[in-house]
């Protein structure tokens, strides 16, 4: 019972925290627009900044879907399970050691990334500025699909998942991960926001990711090692 327990939350407490300490990273991509929200309305704004993450969260589950459709049936069917696996371990070490600033191989990740975006951008700018909850949550939507290696590491590890639900919310939980940061971006937040776009808080979770990266490699080098 503990086991299938673990087995089912620890993906998503995973997911929850990769979002959660990719907070510096959110405050860059995510952070400007959820602070033009905050001062898009003195009545509305708080709303707007929580219907946008929203929308958000829901086109990070929708894509989790999508990857986890497509390795559930490339692991079931042509048994690429731990090319999956491996994937997933790579880019979480690779992610990592961009947010250390160690490398920017992912950099070129998110410029195949930016073809899909440059066909969505023009749908968010529509959307600008933004004067209903309605708009808000649309212009999330969209906005999910912003170029962002910490959401491709996370689509990658979602690819892994057991089934496409799984998938969908293991991405759920990625996107309740990043609320802070980008709530707080829309917010003045101070001293706490320069701690959070730190060099050393971006160190640490730059560690963590290459640590969780390389147990996720793992059971692929040694496919016969329990863990």
């Amino acid at each position: 019972m503990f086991d299938a327990l673990l087995l089912l939350f620890a993906p998503l407490a995973a997911m929850f925290g990769i979002g959660l300490l990719g907070t510096g990273h959110c405050f860059a991509m995510c952070g400007g627009i959820a602070s033009a929200l905050g001062f898009a309305s003195e009545k509305g704004g708080s709303r707007y900044i929580l219907a946008y993450n929203l929308g958000r969260v829901v086109s990070y589950s929708c894509a989790g879907g999508v990857v986890a459709s497509l390795g559930y049936a490339s692991s079931h069917y042509l048994a690429l399970a731990p090319v999956l696996r491996g994937i997933a371990g790579l880019l979480l070490i690779v992610m990592g050691l961009t947010m250390a600033g160690w490398w920017r191989g992912l950099t070129h990740l998110e410029r195949v990334g930016s073809l899909l975006w440059r066909r969505l951008q023009p749908l968010g700018q529509r959307l600008l500025p933004v004067r209903s909850f309605r708009s808000a949550i649309l212009l999330g939507l969209v906005w999910g699909w912003l170029p962002c290696g910490l959401v491709y590491t996370a689509l990658a590890f979602a690819a892994t998942a057991e089934t496409p639900l799984a998938g969908m919310a293991q991405m759920a939980a990625f996107g309740f991960g990043t609320l802070p940061a980008v709530i707080l971006g829309g917010v003045s937040v101070g001293k706490l926001g320069d701690v959070l776009r730190s060099k050393n808080f971006r160190l640490v979770f730059a560690l963590l990711l290459i640590a969780y990266g390389l147990w996720t490699l793992l059971p692929v080098v040694l496919p016969y090692h329990q863990h």
